[in-house]
């Protein structure tokens, strides 16, 4: 069976800036997949050189077995921008019409209204709906050429927790017929829960690429959770120094501490803050990961 996608030693230059640097990567057919980085990772030109927008310097793209142009030409590839401009005065259903008429063989438009959850605001003109909407209907866009590859640049911005809950659920029903999914997104949590896979990204090459527990596997080290009854200003770099502990953040008295060595910082803890509270040790998350995989971004600046 041909890869859903590869790319292969993908390089991409602008001007002085090495935006993508020797980049390879292959992906299953049915897979979900996280792309994951800092600002100025390289994910968007990645994303762009996949879509057949922009030319790698060398390297190849191959999407089902063809070109990225090709691929697009027939209509394999769905893509959902995070900010891609509605028709203000067309209906919902209107817009997904006009778009399936650009297609082969779309899915009929009530389906394609009902699988991305608009039909409720079919009759809706664009220009009436609410930032969460507008993402949803950029969806059913992305869908309505039934493609075997979905990419989505943060498919969920705007949405509300419901909204993201339903997104999922279609997402997993779409991927049970063997499509797949690639997505960036700034919500690491969603990229935990359900990504299959995650390929992170820093300085334009791919720095951790596996299942999600793989990747949260290469940070040694655990995560020490403890409440401070009357913490200070001075708690946090307290905590920060005990032995045993990497980094730590406290935040309205919670305390959560990266440790190398956890049973050394839980000695010291209890040593130098005898009444904490509610402590829990646990394994590195995919954000401690994502922090110590890219240490020279600012922290939280996904995108």
């Amino acid at each position: 069976m041909a890869d859903a996608f590869s790319l292969e030693g993908l390089v991409k230059r602008f001007g002085d800036v090495l935006a993508v640097d020797d980049v390879s990567v292959r992906v299953a057919p049915g897979e979900v997949v996280a792309l994951l980085g800092p600002n100025g990772a390289g994910k968007s030109t990645t994303i762009d050189m996949l879509l057949g927008l922009t030319r790698p310097d060398s390297g190849q793209v191959r999407v089902a077995g063809v070109s990225a142009a090709e691929a697009m030409d027939r209509g394999t590839v769905g893509a959902m921008a995070q900010n891609g401009t509605l028709l203000r005065d067309a209906t919902v259903a209107e817009l997904v019409g006009l778009f399936a008429s650009l297609h082969r063989n779309p899915l009929p438009t009530r389906e394609v209204l009902k699988r991305a959850g608009v039909t409720e605001y079919a009759n809706r003109r664009c220009g009436k709906l609410s930032g969460g909407e507008q993402q949803r209907v950029r969806f059913a866009l992305a869908l309505v050429g039934d493609p075997e590859l979905l990419v989505l640049d943060e498919p969920t911005a705007a949405m509300d927790v419901e909204g993201r809950r339903r997104f999922w659920a279609s997402m997993r029903e779409y991927t049970e017929t063997g499509r797949t999914v690639l997505f960036a997104t700034h919500y690491l949590a969603e990229a935990e829960d359900y990504a299959d896979r995650v390929v992170l990204m820093r300085h334009g090459r791919v720095v951790a690429d596996g299942p999600v527990g793989e990747v949260r596997a290469a940070v040694a080290g655990r995560m020490l959770r403890a409440v401070i009854p009357d913490a200070t200003q001075d708690t946090e770099a307290a905590l920060a120094a005990l032995p045993g502990v990497s980094r730590a953040v406290l935040r309205a008295g919670h305390a959560e501490l990266s440790c190398a060595d956890s049973d050394l910082a839980i000695r010291a803890l209890l040593r130098e803050f005898p009444r904490a509270v509610n402590i829990e040790i646990t394994a590195m998350g995919l954000e401690e990961a994502f922090i110590a995989l890219t240490t020279d971004a600012p922290e939280g600046a996904l995108r």
